[in-house]
């Protein structure tokens, strides 16, 4: 598939990285030739320098003939205006955007048909927002993703000393369970991937992925940890639009305070927010944190723009005695330094956002994907197509199909019926296969496994 990608930032450059890496043609435009430079210095790929949304520049990078087009420059217009010309000049196919200002959001009319030609808009704040909101309704969950409408969900916990299920087989699971069925998709211990089979012993201090239908999540985090107590009390850190998102979902439902740093911002938050507790004043400031009683916090939410602001008033949160701490990380390098250490979750937008984008670059009808572990593992919701004869997958058992090394299918969404997969439950056509990888560059092996064979059409 030949790929244009705009903008050489942090989205940008991790976008190219795991496009290049499946044998697409990639050309990334960008006006800093440093920024391209060092792209072209560890990935294989083609750089044009200049204005994204020029049509020369386009044409440049070869628009006349590309598949898709993902524009994540810093600028909503300049990403917006290039969509305009990508389709109007040069009838681009598939056009994505990221456009983060609620000024546009709020008019879902400048997207409709007829208006700006965006096949597929991005927000990163409103997937961080969903994201959070996850996270509070899942205590104890380190992630929390959707699938089929979220009819299933996969959650990524990490099993505790005292677990029902830890030291046990994990065929005693659903045993536990007592009907509210689930699947082991992944272990990982010590950073190193296990595939789960049925004899696969839990130990403390694993990160076990499972999937369930959301009705059944808490049944089956009670088996790997210790019941947690829902949250009731919420600080958030920052005023911006996550923050103002999160607050406005939430304060009907909980005891929500956000700390604002900038006055005049303030002010016009406590104004939207009726039942929010607005405070003016720095979240790293150890006795404004006390006053506000930290020590009786459930979630202290760190959502500013600046990460080591994020990072310090989470890590001070988490010594004054908040039981949770979360902190929105921008930078790759330091969601893995703080992850697992004083800071409970550390909340990337990069790869929220790549998941999403991800989802409409795959090939074979991959109608989600989701990047989990910085990056390394996927997990994709696929629908089957066509019969016996067109498809490797559609009418033959689940022990029968040829999946890639790594590669594991955890349940089957049938119209509004939820199976968990089995070895012996066969694949029909238009079922919803959700699949663990824990290498992503086996998705090439999954999405041919999944393409429908041409006497099919």
């Amino acid at each position: 598939m030949k790929i244009i990608i705009l903008g050489a930032g942090q989205v940008g450059t991790t976008v190219a990285q795991n496009l290049a890496s499946e044998a697409n043609d990639i050309t990334v435009v960008d006006h800093n030739a440093g920024l391209l430079r060092d792209m072209q210095d560890r990935i294989d790929i083609r750089t044009v320098q200049g204005q994204a949304s020029h049509p020369d520049v386009l044409r440049q990078a070869g628009a006349e003939d590309a598949d898709m087009l993902i524009a994540v420059t810093n600028s909503d217009e300049t990403n917006m205006v290039a969509c305009q010309c990508a389709a109007t000049l040069f009838k681009t196919p598939r056009k994505i955007a990221r456009v983060r200002a609620p000024e546009y959001l709020k008019h879902p009319e400048l997207f409709a048909p007829g208006a700006i030609p965006i096949d597929v808009l991005i927000s990163p704040e409103q997937l961080v927002t969903d994201y959070i909101l996850r996270l509070i309704e899942h205590p104890g969950a380190l992630q929390v993703l959707d699938f089929a409408d979220g009819r299933v969900r996969l959650v990524a916990v990490k099993a505790y000393y005292g677990g029902p299920l830890v030291g046990h087989e994990l065929r005693d699971l659903n045993d536990h369970l007592k009907g509210a069925e689930a699947r082991v998709a992944a272990i990982y211990r010590k950073d190193r991937a296990i595939m789960p089979t049925g004899r696969t012993v839990i130990e403390a201090d694993d990160e076990v992925f499972f999937l369930a239908t959301a009705e059944n999540i808490s049944s089956v985090m009670k088996e790997l940890r210790r019941a947690e107590k829902p949250f009731k009390r919420l600080i958030f850190a920052g005023g911006g639009n996550i923050g103002r998102r999160l607050a406005s979902a939430l304060e009907n439902d909980y005891r929500v305070k956000l700390i604002e740093h900038d006055s005049r911002r303030s002010k016009r938050v406590a104004e939207h927010l009726p039942e929010t507790i607005v405070l003016h004043g720095d979240a790293a400031d150890e006795n404004l944190l006390l006053e506000e009683n930290i020590e009786d916090t459930d979630v202290f939410c760190a959502i500013t723009n600046d990460d080591e602001a994020n990072i310090l008033s989470a890590m001070l949160a988490k010594r004054l005695g908040a039981r949770k701490v979360m902190s929105l990380i921008n930078r790759a390098a330091y969601v893995d330094l703080v992850q697992s250490g004083a800071i409970d979750i550390a909340i990337s937008p990069q790869q929220a956002t790549i998941g999403s984008l991800l989802t409409h670059v795959r090939r074979g009808d991959v109608v989600m994907v989701h990047s989990l572990r910085r990056g390394a593992a996927e997990a994709i919701e696929a629908i089957a197509h066509g019969d016996k004869s067109s498809s490797k997958v559609v009418g033959r058992r689940i022990d029968e199909l040829k999946l890639p090394t790594g590669t594991s299918i955890g349940a089957i969404v049938r119209g509004n019926e939820v199976l968990m997969a089995h070895h012996d439950v066969v694949i029909e056509a238009e079922d919803h296969v959700i699949l663990f990888l824990i290498d992503k560059r086996k998705v090439v092996d999954v999405e041919r496994l999944f393409q429908v064979a041409v006497t099919f059409f």
